[in-house]
């Protein structure tokens, strides 16, 4: 059976969407159009190249995350350099190395710009704090920038959805007025973009299955905040979740895989063996349980 799917953000949590997969793949379920914000956009973009299950969480499970991290090369020389880079670039990572990662990943399906996918079988969001928008991408880019999405870079547009804010440097994205726009993670808007494939009240084509890497929004533990760092987590992670939380109705949850991860930090980059291991094993039982009932 064909499907479509949403894979929310969640950073390094994503490990758990993994497993999730292989269940999908066990229920002979195959995927025709796939949206994701971050780690989420991340998961679609390799579907949407063609990537298999296996060869997935083969690419995620040999990547070192630690070696995607790039600060300015005169951090290493003078530390405290690095909180002059935060401030006048607004990131302690530059994200390049993610971007060609990514770029190198797609390339090796000979996907390079979204004219090399299916029309409309990948949708990517972020956010534009410029202009104060969601941008779905390859969508809105003729619409707001002016730019023929046919050749915009894919590698790119995840990159810009997997920009967390003042930790990866924002991208910069030309428009139609002199002054470029900044874009960072798309979650800031809408970490779960479940309502992405609806039709405006036509009956859908295909299943919309949505995996979200939280718990359902009302059964949420409050957070515990003891210092400014606490609560930076805690105002993006209510900003993730607000939007989204309104979205998700009674008859949404039919739809919805939730995977309640909560040994893992979104930005633990040192995640170890075991702990990559523990969350795919976690997103393989959750997904098997809730298939055995769904569609």
């Amino acid at each position: 059976m064909k499907i479509d799917a949403v894979f929310s953000g969640g950073g390094v949590k994503a490990y758990a969407l993994i497993g999730a997969l292989q269940s999908i793949d066990d229920k002979s379920l195959a995927f025709e159009r796939v949206a994701g914000t971050s780690a989420g956009a991340i998961m679609a973009a390799f579907i949407a190249a063609g990537y298999r299950t296996n060869e997935v969480g083969e690419l995620i499970q040999d990547l070192d995350i630690q070696k995607l991290l790039d600060p300015p090369k005169i951090s290493s020389i003078i530390p405290i350099s690095k909180w002059l880079f935060l401030y006048f670039r607004m990131g302690l990572y530059k994200g390049d190395k993610l971007e060609k990662w990514l770029y190198a990943k797609l390339g090796n399906k000979d996907i390079y710009t979204f004219n090399d996918l299916k029309k409309g079988s990948l949708k990517v969001v972020v956010s534009d704090i410029s202009l104060g928008k969601m941008v779905i991408i390859p969508d809105d880019l003729q619409r707001i920038y002016g730019i023929n999405p046919k050749y915009f870079p894919v590698s790119k547009a995840i990159r810009m959805s997997a920009g967390y804010p003042y930790f990866f440097v924002p991208k910069k994205l030309p428009g139609q007025s002199k002054r470029k726009s900044l874009i960072v993670d798309g979650g800031l808007l809408s970490n779960f973009p479940l309502w992405i494939f609806e039709n405006e009240g036509k009956e859908q084509v295909r299943p919309v299955l949505g995996i979200k890497l939280s718990a359902y929004p009302g059964k949420q533990e409050p957070r515990k905040i003891n210092n400014a760092l606490d609560m930076f987590h805690a105002l993006f992670s209510t900003m993730l979740q607000a939007h989204d939380a309104r979205h998700i109705s009674t008859s949404h949850t039919n739809n919805i895989l939730f995977i309640p991860v909560k040994q893992v930090a979104s930005m633990n980059f040192a995640i170890s063996d075991a702990e990559k291991e523990q969350l795919i094993s976690q997103g393989r039982q959750k997904a098997a349980e809730f298939l055995e009932r769904w569609p």
